[in-house]
C-alpha cells in the first residue's frame, strides 16, 4: 500500500502543480513555496493578532464585548483585522497540511531528511492548541464548547489537583485571572515555542527559503482580504453556561478532533491524537531508505568549499587539513546529513571528464553513482548513438522525474543521474566538443521545486556562468537545452526532445574552430 503511494503520488502530484503553475506561473506556484506560505501566515496572524489586542479586554466580561466593537464598529479596521487573523489562520492548517502530504507522496521525509519530517510533527502540536485558545478568547458559544471540551480532555491527563472542569459550570464560576492565563499563552507562550519550532525545523536545511515570492506574498495577502470583506469572521451568541448549547458554528480547520469527545471519550481522543503522532514520528523508518553517503578523496581535495557551497543539506563542511598536504582545509561529511544527491560531486572542480593520463577521482565523489561510471556510461551511450547525422542528442536526467528509460531510440541516448546537479558541466563540453552527440538536453525536476531542493537552481546558474563551475565559454549554448518538467508523461518529453533535434539539423553537424591540443583531455 504504502509504496503504490509513493508510485503513483508524485505523477498524480505533477498533473496537480502543473495546473496550479498554469495558473500562477512556475515561480509563484504555491505549492512549490508552502513551507515559506506558512512562516507568512504566521506573520499575518502575529501583525493583526497584535492590533486585535490593542482592543481586546481580557476579562470574562467585556472580552466578548470587545470583539463584538472591533467587529461591528471599527469593521473597516478592526473587523478587517480580526478576520485577517482568522482566515490567515485557516490558511495556515492548510498549507502545513498539503506540505505534509507532499512531502509524504514524494519521499522527502526518509533517509538523511527524517530530521525534517520528525521535528514537524511538534509544530501540529503547537499550532492547533494556539488556534485553539484563540477561539476561546472570543467567549462565545464556540468557546463556551471549547472550554468545556478542552478542560475534559486535560482532565483525563493527572496535571491539575481539582478538575478543571468546574471552572466552567456556571457563569461565576470563570475568573479574569484564568482568563488572563489563556491570553498569555496564544498571544505569547505558544508563538514563542512556535518560533524555537520552526528555527528547529529548519535546522538541517541550507538556505531555508521562509519568505514566499513577493507576487505569491502580495496575491495571498490580497485575497484573505476580499475574503475578509465579502465574509468577515463573526461572533457566535455569548457564552453562557445556565443554558446548553445544542447547535453551534463548527470550525474543522482546528477542531476536527473534538467530535471524538461527543461521540467517544477524552481517553479515546488521547489515543487518536498520541497514536496518530507516534505513527508519523515513525513514518521514516516505513521502509528506511539508506544510499551511501559522499566520500572525499584527499589527495584530490583542495578544500575549495565548493562542495560545502553547493550541499542542500549542510552535510559538507570544511575542516582543518589532515593528511599534511600543502592546503588548509579539507571536505568532510556528515554521513548522518547526507542524502546522496550528488550535488557535491558536480560542483568538484576536479569531476572533469577531459582527462587522459590521471584516474578520473573527483575530491569529493557518491560511491553509488561515481564520477568515473559516469563517463563509462556517457561514452557508451554515445556509442549507441546513429540515426540522422547532425540530430544526436544524449540526454542527462535524474531519477526523480520522467522515466528515462522510455526516451531512448537511434537517436536518443540517456544517462540517468540522481540529481541533475550531479552533472559537473565539464561533461556537456565534452560530449559537443568531442563529437559524442550533436546536442545535450538536461532533464530535471521543475523550477522551484527540485527534488533535492537546489539542483535545478544550480545546474542553470552553472549554464549561464554564474556560478562555479561554469560551463567553458567555448561550448555552443544552442547545443545545449534544458527541461525542468518533472514527472510529466514520456510523450511530453518526446515532443521537447523532437523540437531539440529540429533545431540541432537546422543547424548541422558540430565542426569546432579549434581543438585544444592538452595532455589532460581525452582525444576526440
Amino acid at each position: 500500500m504504502l509504496n503504490h503511494i509513493l508510485q503513483a503520488g508524485p505523477r498524480f502530484l505533477a498533473r496537480i502543480e502543473k495546473l496550479y503553475s498554469a495558473a500562477f506561473t512556475s515561480a509563484w506556484n504555491p505549492l512549490y513555496h508552502l513551507g515559506a506560505l506558512t512562516v507568512f501566515f504566521f506573520w499575518v496572524v502575529v501583525v493583526s493578532g497584535v492590533y486585535v489586542f490593542l482592543f481586546f479586554e481580557t476579562s470574562v466580561t467585556h472580552a466578548y464585548e470587545s470583539v463584538e466593537w472591533l467587529t461591528h464598529t471599527q469593521w473597516y479596521l478592526g473587523g478587517v483585522m480580526r478576520s485577517l487573523h482568522r482566515y490567515a489562520s485557516d490558511a495556515a492548517v492548510v498549507t502545513i497540511g498539503v506540505h505534509m502530504a507532499k512531502e509524504f507522496v514524494t519521499g522527502r521525509y526518509r533517509g538523511a531528511r527524517w530530521f525534517s519530517w520528525f521535528t514537524g510533527i511538534p509544530l501540529l502540536w503547537l499550532v492547533f492548541p494556539l488556534g485553539i485558545t484563540g477561539y476561546w478568547l472570543v467567549w462565545d458559544q464556540l468557546a463556551q464548547y471549547v472550554a468545556i471540551a478542552s478542560s475534559e480532555l486535560l482532565d483525563v491527563l493527572p496535571i491539575f489537583s481539582d478538575p478543571m472542569a468546574r471552572n466552567f459550570l456556571t457563569n461565576e464560576s470563570v475568573s479574569d485571572r484564568f482568563f488572563t492565563l489563556m491570553a498569555f499563552l496564544h498571544l505569547i507562550g505558544l508563538p514563542v515555542f512556535l518560533l524555537f519550532a520552526i528555527w528547529l525545523h529548519l535546522l538541517r536545511i541550507s538556505r531555508p527559503i521562509v519568505n514566499p515570492p513577493l507576487g505569491l506574498a502580495v496575491g495571498s495577502l490580497a485575497a484573505l482580504t476580499v475574503l475578509s470583506l465579502l465574509w468577515p469572521a463573526l461572533s457566535q451568541a455569548p457564552a453562557d453556561f445556565s443554558t446548553v448549547t445544542t447547535a453551534i458554528g463548527f470550525d474543522w480547520f482546528y477542531l476536527l478532533a473534538y467530535p471524538l469527545l461527543d461521540y467517544g471519550s477524552p481517553a479515546l481522543m488521547w489515543l487518536v491524537l498520541i497514536g496518530s503522532s507516534t505513527f508519523l514520528c515513525l513514518l521514516p523508518l516505513l521502509p528506511p531508505r539508506r544510499r551511501p553517503a559522499a566520500v572525499v578523496s584527499l589527495p584530490n581535495c583542495n578544500g575549495c568549499g565548493r562542495c560545502v557551497a553547493d550541499c542542500p543539506y549542510n552535510a559538507v563542511s570544511l575542516a582543518p587539513r589532515s593528511d599534511g598536504l600543502a592546503y588548509t582545509e579539507e571536505a568532510v561529511v556528515d554521513t548522518e546529513l547526507c542524502t546522496a544527491c550528488g550535488i557535491c560531486a558536480g560542483a568538484c572542480p576536479t569531476s572533469t571528464p577531459l582527462r587522459r593520463k590521471s584516474e578520473l577521482v573527483p575530491g569529493i565523489d557518491l560511491p553509488g553513482m561515481p564520477i568515473h561510471s559516469l563517463r563509462d556510461w556517457t561514452l557508451a551511450a554515445a556509442v549507441q548513438l546513429g540515426g540522422e547525422p547532425g540530430a544526436r542528442v544524449l540526454v542527462y536526467g535524474c531519477t526523480s522525474g520522467v522515466n528515462l528509460t522510455a526516451l531512448r531510440h537511434s537517436s536518443v541516448a540517456v544517462v540517468e543521474l540522481q540529481c541533475i546537479a550531479q552533472l559537473p558541466p565539464a561533461f556537456i563540453d565534452f560530449v559537443i566538443s568531442r563529437r559524442h552527440a550533436d546536442g545535450v538536453l538536461l532533464l530535471g525536476c521543475r523550477a522551484h521545486d527540485c527534488h533535492y531542493r537546489l539542483g535545478v537552481q544550480w545546474m542553470d546558474e552553472r549554464l549561464a556562468g554564474k556560478r562555479d563551475p561554469y560551463l567553458r565559454a567555448r561550448v555552443p549554448r544552442e547545443r545545449v537545452a534544458t527541461y525542468w518538467g518533472g514527472q510529466v508523461t514520456p510523450a511530453e518529453i518526446t515532443r521537447e526532445i523532437d523540437a531539440f533535434r529540429a533545431r540541432l539539423r537546422a543547424l548541422g553537424p558540430y565542426r569546432p574552430v579549434t581543438v585544444a591540443a592538452s595532455t589532460d583531455e581525452v582525444a576526440p
